[in-house]
């Protein structure tokens, strides 16, 4: 069953799910913009990026704006193109930013991962698994009870999961990747 759900989401233009979030999409855009939800939306990725139907566990839809910044415009003797106003891009992902938005909202859970969900024009939706490392159900599973490790405190924040390692290059090692670790900013340090 996983397989033809998998198979489904890989091209959502062309199956039956176009039709589905076209009718989701209406409901989602009047919800605020952290919802936790019951039942994830594709089980098929939940699942393969740690999810069980256990105590401990949830799962969160993150609303989140799509484009580059705004910035106010420069009210100085400087043509547009110099002022940095168009093209201002955050940091950052717009998944890690949910990611993070969702940590925010639960504050005594860890997010474990999280996938896309849908996008319009305006806004992109992803659903974040967190999971609570004090749950006994959590600490005393040998496949989540690393997520109790004092060490795994803010994975969002500091950039522990799969979004936040390939945001910051940590997917690749070898030839070209010199910089990445430690972190980039202790290497932008080190001549100092």
């Amino acid at each position: 069953m996983y397989g033809y759900v998998r198979d489904a989401w890989k091209n959502p233009d062309k199956t039956v799910v176009k039709k589905l979030l076209w009718e989701r999409m209406q409901v989602w855009r009047r919800e605020g913009s952290v919802v936790r939800v019951d039942h994830p939306t594709r089980i098929d990725r939940a699942r393969t990026l740690g999810f069980r139907a256990k105590q401990g566990i949830i799962v969160a839809r993150v609303r989140i704006r799509r484009g580059g910044r705004r910035k106010s415009r420069y009210i100085r003797g400087r043509r547009t193109r110099r002022m940095g106003m168009a093209r201002q891009t955050p940091g950052k992902s717009l998944q890690r930013i949910a990611e993070e938005r969702a940590a925010r909202r639960f504050v005594n859970m860890e997010v474990l991962n999280s996938y896309w969900v849908g996008q319009d024009g305006r806004q992109k939706w992803f659903e974040v698994i967190l999971v609570d490392g004090h749950h006994p159900a959590i600490k005393n599973d040998s496949i989540l009870g690393w997520v109790s490790q004092s060490n795994q405190r803010g994975r969002a924040e500091r950039g522990k999961t799969s979004a936040g390692l390939k945001g910051r290059g940590m997917q690749k090692r070898g030839k070209g990747t010199e910089k990445t670790r430690p972190s980039i900013r202790s290497n932008a340090n080190k001549g100092k």
